[in-house]
C-alpha cells in the first residue's frame, strides 16, 4: 500500500508523466531523421503511430493530440523532403496518422473520465473509512498509543478491520476486531460495532457487561440477525489508570502478543501485569496471515522480539515496514490492523 499523502503521489505521478513524454517525441525525432535518409524503397512513417498511441497510455487527450499533430507534421516533413505531399504513399500515410491520433486521443479522454470517477470513488472510500475508523490520539490518559491499518487492497483503502479507545473514569478501554467480508457491507458491520463500543463503553462498570451489551449488538443487528455469512471477532480490553494491570476478553480474536497460549476460550475478563514502560501489540489476523513469494506467513512474533524498547509509533512504522517487505511482489490477503500501546507513566 502507498502510504504517502495524496498530493505527494499526484506530484510524483505527474513527474513520472513528463518524464515518459520523453519517449514518443524522441520516437518521433529517430524515425523522422532515418526515413529521410532511408533509400526510396524504405518507408517508415507507420512507426509514427506509436508516438501518440503510447502517449495516450499515460498522458490526457490533450498532450495525446498535441503528439498526434506532431507526429503528422513529421510525416509532412517527410513526404516534402523525399517527394512531395501528393505523392499516394505519403498521402495515405498521413490520413491514416491523422484517424489513429483521433482514434487514440478520443480513448485517452476515456481513460482520463476514468481515472477521474476512480479518484471521486476512492475518496469516498477514504472518507467513510475514516469516520469509522478515526485515527486514536497518541497520548490516552497514562498510554502511548499507535495505530495503523492496511487494507488488502491498495486501491481500495477499506475493509472490516477495526479499533477504538475510550476514556472512562477509572482507566481506558480499547477494542481490536476483525468482521468477516470486505468493501463497504464490511465497513458497515464494523460501523455497528464501534458504535456500540463508543456508545456503552463509558456506561458498563463491569468490561465482561460491555462485551455481552457489543454481543447483543451485533447479535441484533448484524446483516439483519443472520450471521450465517458475517462475524466478529474482537478482543475488549481495559487499562486502568492506577494499577499496574490490563483486563483482557477475547471473542475469538488472537491474542495481544505476550498474552499468547494464556487466554482461554471462556468469554471471561481476565487480568495480566501491564506496568509501566510495558507495551502491548494488538493485530488482526491479516498480519499473521501476509505471505511472502513462498508462501510463508509473516512471523510477528519473532519480528516483535527483535524489536525491544521501541515507542509504540516507531514499532508500529518498523513492522509496516517489514511486513510489506515480507509481502513484496504479493498482495495482503486480508486487511491488516495494529495498535500498540504503552503505559508511559506510574500508576
Amino acid at each position: 500500500m502507498d502510504l504517502r499523502p495524496p498530493l505527494t503521489r499526484h506530484h510524483r505521478s505527474r513527474q513520472a508523466s513528463h518524464a515518459q513524454l520523453v519517449a514518443p517525441f524522441a520516437l518521433i525525432a529517430v524515425v523522422t531523421v532515418v526515413d529521410v535518409l532511408a533509400p526510396p524503397e524504405v518507408h517508415l512513417g507507420p512507426f509514427l503511430a506509436a508516438a501518440p498511441a503510447m502517449t495516450a497510455s499515460f498522458a490526457g487527450p490533450r498532450m495525446t493530440a498535441f503528439v498526434g499533430l506532431v507526429a503528422v507534421l513529421a510525416q509532412v516533413v517527410v513526404s516534402t523532403t523525399r517527394t512531395s505531399l501528393t505523392d499516394l504513399n505519403h498521402t495515405f500515410q498521413i490520413i491514416a496518422l491523422i484517424m489513429i491520433s483521433v482514434f487514440v486521443t478520443f480513448f485517452a479522454h476515456l481513460r482520463e473520465v476514468h481515472e477521474k470517477e476512480m479518484v471521486q470513488l476512492r475518496t469516498v472510500a477514504e472518507t467513510a473509512q475514516q469516520v469509522v475508523l478515526r485515527p486514536l490520539r497518541d497520548r490516552i490518559g497514562p498510554l502511548g498509543v499507535a495505530s495503523l491499518y492496511l487494507a488488502a487492497a491498495a486501491e481500495a483503502r477499506i475493509g472490516g478491520d477495526l479499533y477504538a479507545a475510550a476514556r472512562t473514569g477509572t482507566g481506558t478501554r480499547l477494542i481490536i476486531g476483525d468482521v468477516r467480508g470486505k468493501g463497504l457491507e464490511a465497513v458497515g458491520d464494523a460501523a455497528l460495532v464501534l458504535g456500540a463500543f463508543r456508545a456503552s463503553a463509558h456506561q458498563e462498570t463491569e468490561l465482561t457487561g460491555l462485551v455481552d451489551y457489543l454481543e447483543a449488538a451485533v447479535s441484533a443487528d448484524l446483516d439483519g440477525g443472520d450471521q450465517g455469512e458475517s462475524f466478529v471477532t474482537a478482543a475488549v480490553l481495559e487499562i486502568p489508570d492506577d494499577e499496574p494491570v490490563l483486563r483482557l476478553v477475547s471473542c475469538g480474536h488472537p491474542p495481544p502478543l505476550g498474552l499468547a497460549g494464556l487466554v482461554s476460550s471462556t468469554v471471561t475478563a481476565q487480568t495480566f501485569p501491564f506496568g509501566p514502560g510495558d507495551v502491548l501489540l494488538l493485530y488482526t489476523d491479516g498480519v499473521l496471515e501476509a505471505r511472502d513469494r513462498a508462501g510463508t506467513f509473516y512471523p510477528l512474533a519473532e519480528r516483535v522480539a527483535a524489536c525491544g524498547g521501541m515507542p509504540p509509533q516507531a514499532l508500529l512504522d518498523h513492522l509496516c515496514g517489514d511486513l510489506l517487505a515480507h509481502a513484496a511482489g504479493n498482495t495482503l490477503d486480508d486487511d491488516a490492523a495494529m495498535v500498540a500501546v504503552r503505559r508511559t507513566a506510574p500508576p
